[in-house]
């Protein structure tokens, strides 16, 4: 069962819909008990970082850093690669969870905000979440803030600044785009996704 985790800012009803539509079974919660007992964990998101803090007040913060201590497969998508990191400029007082290093930013002046629409990914690295998707395949985004390029990086995306698409450590992965709205390239990586966590 993987488990998508609500903390009120998340696309949780079409991330569930992308699942059930590849056969696998998942369970909308905000309950750490069920976090701890899921065979993998999605932390979808969308709009502030400052929503995030809900993530703590919810007790998840413990249960998330538990699920990736003992292997199971985890995906951020949108603020959940956001909140991966150390923190946002977006709210400065809000940390994020530390697994990745350095502070997401707003795109500099000229880029045109919220970054919104289909755009391309290019690898730095092969990953096993990409497993079939073509270099160069464009997926959905829609966000005003981006994540540093760090040694996890996985792909990048170039909106006035080149930014981290994807990242990847051992058992744990985010992506900036929203797979569920990325088409096939999308549905490969939400595949791939759940083939880990058989």
């Amino acid at each position: 069962m993987i488990a998508i985790l609500d903390y009120g800012a998340g696309n949780l009803t079409s991330v569930a819909k992308a699942f059930r539509y590849l056969g696998a079974t998942s369970h909308i919660t905000a309950d750490p008990d069920i976090v701890q007992q899921a065979d993998a964990v999605v932390l979808p998101g969308v709009g502030h970082f400052a929503s995030t803090a809900v993530i703590g007040e919810r007790g998840l913060t413990f249960a998330i850093r538990e699920a990736i201590r003992d292997g199971k497969p985890f995906l951020g998508i949108c603020v959940g690669l956001q909140w991966m990191f150390n923190g946002s400029e977006e709210a400065p007082d809000v940390p994020g969870l530390g697994y990745f290093g350095g502070l997401c930013q707003r795109f500099p002046a000229g880029a045109r905000v919220p970054h919104v629409g289909w755009n391309q990914i290019q690898f730095a690295r092969r990953s096993r979440l990409v497993d079939g998707v073509a270099n160069g395949s464009y997926v959905y985004y829609t966000h005003s803030y981006f994540a540093p390029i760090v040694l996890q990086t996985v792909a990048t995306t170039d909106y006035g600044a080149a930014f981290t698409a994807i990242v990847e450590n051992a058992n744990a992965f985010a992506v900036q785009f929203h797979p569920e709205k990325s088409g096939d390239a999308g549905l490969a990586i939400l595949r791939n996704f759940t083939r880990l966590s058989c």
